[in-house]
Order: C-alpha cells, then sequence, then structure tokens
C-alpha cells in the first residue's frame, strides 16, 4: 500500500514539477541575468536526536553555485523532503579543494585528468561518501518521499535501480569507510590509468557502479520510489551559463582523459 501511494505522490510532483518548469521560461524572459545562490553549508531545518547509520548529510555539486530558477526550486524541494538533514554543496574549485586535501596523490592526479565536469563529479560523489557518508543527489535529482522515511536507520547504504534493474549513481546513501565505495573508487581509479574506455558513464558514472555491484545482493530500491530526475529543471536551465554545455555534448569534443 505504501508503494502504490509513493507512486502517486511521484506522479503528482512530476506534473506539478513540470508545470512550475514552464513557469521558470516566463521569468527567465523577463529576468535573464537572475540567478539565486545555492549554499555551501545549511544546518538542518528541524534537529532530531534519532540516531542512523548512514549520516543525515545531503551532498551536491554544481559547476557553479548561481543557478537559475528551476535549479533553485528543485534544491529547495529537497530541503522540504529533508528537513532533519544537513545540507552540503560544493563547486567544481571546491571540489578540487577537497580532492587535495582529504585524498592521496595519486588519487587527486587521476582526479585532475578529468577534463569533463561530470566525470570529476562522478568521482567526487563517491570520494565524498567515502570519506563523511550521507547522501548524494544530482543537481536535477529530487526526492519523491521524505528522506528519513526512505532510509532506515540501520541502512548502511542504498542504491536506486533502474527499469531495466541497474544500478543509477544520480542518488547514493552511504555510511563512510564502506567496502562497496572503495571498490567503485578502485575501478574508476583502474579506468582512468589504463584510458581504455571513451565515455563518462563507463569510465566513472553508473558503469562503474553495475560492474562493481550486484543489485540483486545490495541494498536497492526502484528510482520511483526514492528519487527522480529532471522534472523540476532540464538542460536548458541547468547549462545556461556553461557555453560547453552537457557533457554528453562535451565528451563528444574533447578527450575525458587529459594525457
Amino acid at each position: 500500500m505504501k508503494n502504490i501511494i509513493t507512486y502517486l505522490t511521484s506522479r503528482l510532483i512530476k506534473i506539478v514539477a513540470n508545470i512550475l518548469k514552464g513557469g521558470c521560461y516566463i521569468f527567465h524572459f523577463f529576468f535573464p541575468r537572475k540567478r539565486f545562490v545555492i549554499p555551501s553549508r545549511s544546518s538542518p531545518f528541524i534537529r532530531t536526536k534519532s540516531s542512523r547509520v548512514i549520516p543525515k548529510i545531503i551532498w551536491q555539486t554544481n559547476y557553479t553555485d548561481r543557478v537559475t530558477l528551476a535549479v533553485y526550486m528543485n534544491y529547495l524541494f529537497n530541503r522540504l523532503m529533508a528537513t532533519d538533514h544537513e545540507y552540503r554543496f560544493m563547486t567544481t574549485a571546491e571540489r578540487e579543494a577537497f580532492v587535495r586535501a582529504e585524498y592521496p596523490q595519486d588519487i587527486f592526479e587521476n582526479y585532475s585528468k578529468l577534463q569533463i565536469g561530470a566525470a570529476q563529479a562522478d568521482f567526487w560523489r563517491v570520494l565524498i561518501l567515502q570519506k563523511y557518508g550521507g547522501i548524494y543527489l544530482d543537481i536535477d535529482a529530487h526526492l519523491i518521499w521524505p528522506l528519513s522515511s526512505i532510509i532506515n536507520p540501520d541502512h548502511d547504504e542504498l542504491y536506486i535501480s533502474s527499469r531495466r534493474g541497474n544500478i543509477n549513481n544520480y542518488f547514493i546513501a552511504s555510511k563512510h569507510n564502506s567496502v562497496h565505495l572503495e571498490k567503485i573508487i578502485n575501478l574508476v581509479m583502474k579506468n582512468i590509468n589504463e584510458n581504455k574506455l571513451n565515455n563518462v558513464y563507463d569510465l566513472t558514472g553508473p558503469g562503474v557502479f553495475n560492474a562493481v555491484l550486484d543489485a540483486e545482493e545490495v541494498n536497492t530500491k526502484p528510482y520511483r520510489y526514492v528519487c527522480n530526475q529532471g522534472n523540476f529543471t532540464n538542460e536548458y536551465f541547468q547549462y545556461i551559463d556553461k557555453t560547453e554545455g552537457k557533457w554528453t555534448k562535451a565528451q563528444n569534443r574533447i578527450e575525458i582523459i587529459k594525457k
């Protein structure tokens, strides 16, 4: 019964989000240069005493913290769905500083070889969760149910599966020092060192997760009951200030790994 209610809720959210997204076109037609600032850190709206294996921290990243109304609404909606969670955000420069400060030189050097922002973000999300734990969400991803009701107190990880049953990486929840995340990091390092792959998906993205993890053995839930993406925002609103555009286009113009 809960799954039915959750699914229907996700459909309603999708309808409302797409209506609001349509309104954002009108807003930015009249205010084309208006941007909203996503905070680098924000405390929980509600503090609870309940403990949980996975820290109550949401992590996100983007090439800039100055975003369009659509992206900002997506951010606000996630805060509403996770009122008892801390929020942390890093830009491209802040990601680099984190990896340099917190990880060995070989990891930083390989991270620095990645020339496409999405590939860097793929690697960073695993590194940040391995260091601190928490929940990673893509900048266009949004929760469809309160986060504390999705993650059980004893969960040490949670991944989402696609319609085909594959693991995706736009939502990742994990404790720190995870054995599974360590395996993912090792495979990303191997992929960068070998430099045989020519697409971000398999080099640093979901392809790595599915090569390392068995969706039937790790804790997974279908995405439709946890998190969706691209309803509040889209490629236009996300990359409006980035001339090179989305990573799917960038990987066709430049090499992913710097030689």
